[in-house]
């Protein structure tokens, strides 16, 4: 047996369940660091920013599933949707910081921001197309769209990851490399499910053999 099946062997066997209240922890901490001003001399800003960094890092981590099977054998799909979701809660967590203690609630600075910054508006795109990926989640959502139509739908990951990988540059008004780097990786990434899906095209299935050999 190959290191592949043992490590999907071992997968099969961890209980996905207390995974998600594992990956909530962070949030708790982070705003209690915050709260006791041990992470920096603007825990808002800092706050924001480890909401946001994690929430593109499970996108990205979300993106890598599919090529780490083809390219390796391991098969961590019956984590993607454990990540996905942890993606939008952490997400979600950074609106909020941003929202309730960057702009305090104001309706006039919210819409500025929304209006005025296109680093904000991009971003924010990012979160809007993760709603339909998150609301749908579920297994029932996916009995009543269809398989097709479930799929179809939570393609709107790639150009969330996209955005806010943007989104992440653009703040920063800089080239640092992290920020980069996150960028670079969503390309790559982006790029192998196209050339994927491409090959896939051109690839002749068995039905297509069986009529040539007609």
């Amino acid at each position: 047996m190959g290191l592949a099946d043992r490590l999907n062997r071992a997968a099969r066997r961890v209980p996905t369940v207390p995974l998600y209240f594992m990956g909530m922890l962070p949030a708790g901490w982070w705003y209690w660091q915050a709260l006791t001003g041990r992470i920096g001399a603007d825990p808002v800003a800092a706050l924001e920013h480890q909401y946001g960094l994690l929430a593109l890092q499970l996108l990205v981590a979300g993106l890598c599933v599919t090529p780490l099977r083809d390219l390796t054998g391991v098969n961590l799909l019956r984590f993607r949707r454990l990540v996905g979701v942890m993606a939008f809660f952490y997400a979600c967590c950074h609106v909020a910081v941003w929202l309730w203690f960057d702009r305090q609630l104001d309706p006039a600075r919210i819409i500025a921001d929304l209006t005025r910054r296109p680093y904000i508006i991009v971003g924010f795109s990012a979160f809007v197309l993760l709603i339909p990926l998150a609301v749908t989640s579920t297994n029932r959502a996916l009995r009543r769209l269809g398989p097709l139509r479930w799929r179809r739908l939570h393609r709107l990951v790639y150009p969330a990851a996209a955005l806010a990988a943007a989104h992440f540059i653009w703040l920063v008004k800089a080239w640092p490399p992290e920020p980069l780097a996150y960028g670079l990786a969503v390309v790559l990434l982006l790029s192998y499910r196209a050339l994927r899906g491409r090959v896939r095209l051109l690839r002749p299935g068995p039905g297509a053999a069986r009529s040539r050999s007609a």
